[in-house]
């Protein structure tokens, strides 16, 4: 028989101490355990940033060792491949679907090597294998079959036009993000639900003061930096917000005190709005009172990372940090320490930016965002092939496949196929924002999809209730 954990109201009742956050009823969200942080807890499939493994500490941050987690294999191409000699390859309908190979010969300290990259629909392969001892290099299949063993139809063609560099790495670079944006939430002692959390309109010295460690308050009119959704133009979403640059990375937060106030609405759904349609929140508090994640009702919040203030507006004020995550969110560094208190200063900062950060590219891996990217990326890798085939075709001189033999060859037709159509009305003088752009599009129909899936999820769940 399973057993609830304890309502929030039950736990006020009881009187403190509180805990900073506690489970939902029934579950469905994990708490880091700061007792249980062994080393750097790092979400599957990723690995330190690129330009972190450099040694390079952008923008004058980076002094305390918290280090930003991505996937780096989307940034391998440009580090190792671009502007070095090395060749491409495309697999038309293999068994895994289209291929995009890229090959390219290392010597180093006498040791020669390959070095590889294997994109499929699911996934992108980067390794590299040693030539010692080999007579002959290995073929193009077979370091197909070598990365991939299950893998057959293989065949080859290469990659024959001069800009194909360019589309690579815009197909590789496309999950990159250097832009994000986060909810910020004011809760006051005992507040229990999100109509209660949404109506805060008080901006206490406390708050202010947390919010000038985020980053600095900024006039929206006419902001001509990352403004995540934000109106720049007309003033409907608030005059003023909290905006900061951090590693090359541009972050925009959406306060809820700073949000349209709507009278009469108790939903406050102009700030729901974007607070909603963020995947991760800071909730401050400034005296201890407990959160429970399933507070908010959101298809997209999937981390929280809770700070309560402690001697705020003196010289010794500290923050208390929990986080919680959705149970399909891997873990994300950096580990809370342990007592998980900071003293308000640059290292809290770095510390709280960087777990933000992080908690956003490991609530991507969650099992709703993993499908979307799948999705993405299938039909990009599509676009990416269909694409340096016709240049490959051009560039030789047989010119553009039809229609009928894209299909034979595993292309797509539809909504697709339009998108190509207006791609190549364009792409006479091409330029590489042409094939940026052209992601973008696939990407937001891919969106578009997503978030009528997720609506009529939340119209069903209306209709149980």
């Amino acid at each position: 028989m399973y057993i609830p954990y304890p309502r929030i109201e039950d736990i006020l009742e009881k009187g403190g101490p509180y805990p900073q956050v506690i489970l939902p009823q029934f579950g469905g969200y994990w708490i880091e355990d700061p007792e249980a942080a062994l080393g750097t807890p790092t979400s599957s499939d990723s690995s330190f940033c690129e330009e972190e493994d450099d040694g390079l500490s952008p923008g004058g941050e980076g002094g305390f060792g918290y280090r930003l987690e991505c996937n780096s294999i989307s940034r391998a191409y440009r580090k190792h491949f671009l502007g070095n000699e090395h060749m491409n390859y495309y697999c038309t309908a293999s068994s895994m679907g289209h291929l995009i190979m890229s090959l390219k010969y290392e010597e180093a300290d006498g040791q020669e090597s390959l070095r590889i990259m294997l994109r499929s629909k699911t996934k992108t392969l980067h390794e590299r294998i040693p030539l010692e001892g080999l007579l002959q290099l290995p073929s193009v299949p077979q370091i197909a079959k070598l990365l991939c063993d299950d893998v057959t139809g293989l065949k080859f063609n290469p990659v024959l036009y001069p800009r194909a560099s360019q589309l690579i790495v815009s197909f590789d670079e496309h999950e990159v993000n250097n832009t994000f944006k986060f909810g910020v939430i004011y809760q006051k002692f005992g507040q229990t639900t999100e109509e209660e959390l949404f109506g805060n309109n008080e901006e206490t010295p406390a708050f202010t003061e947390f919010l000038s460690v985020l980053g600095d308050n900024i006039e929206l009119q006419d902001f001509k930096g990352f403004r995540g959704g934000l109106d720049v133009s007309h003033g409907q979403t608030g005059s003023e917000s909290v905006y900061t640059t951090f590693r090359q990375r541009e972050i925009m937060f959406h306060v809820s005190t700073k949000l349209p106030f709507t009278d009469g609405d108790i939903q406050q759904l102009q700030r729901k709005r974007h607070i909603g349609n963020d995947i991760v929140a800071a909730v401050f508090q400034e005296e201890p009172t407990p959160f429970v994640p399933d507070m908010i009702a959101s298809n997209f919040l999937h981390a929280y990372v809770l700070v309560q203030a402690e001697n705020p507006g003196t010289d010794h004020t500290t923050y208390k940090v929990s986080v919680t995550a959705r149970e399909d969110v891997p873990p994300f560094g950096p580990p809370l320490p342990n007592p998980s208190v900071f003293k308000k200063g640059p290292e809290f900062r770095e510390f709280l930016l960087t777990k933000l950060i992080n908690a956003e590219n490991a609530c991507c891996k969650s099992d709703k965002f993993a499908k979307l990217e799948e999705r993405t990326r299938a039909a990009l890798l599509d676009n990416l092939h269909d694409e340096l085939h016709r240049q490959t075709q051009a560039t030789v001189g047989l010119g553009s496949t039809t229609d009928e033999e894209k299909l034979e060859n595993g292309g797509h037709g539809g909504l697709l196929e339009s998108f190509k159509a207006g791609w190549r009305c364009v792409w006479g003088g091409l330029q590489t924002h042409t094939y940026t752009a052209v992601l973008i599009c696939v990407a937001a129909v891919t969106v578009y999809h997503y978030q009528a899936e997720l609506m009529q999820m939340t119209s069903a769940h209306k209709t149980i209730h």
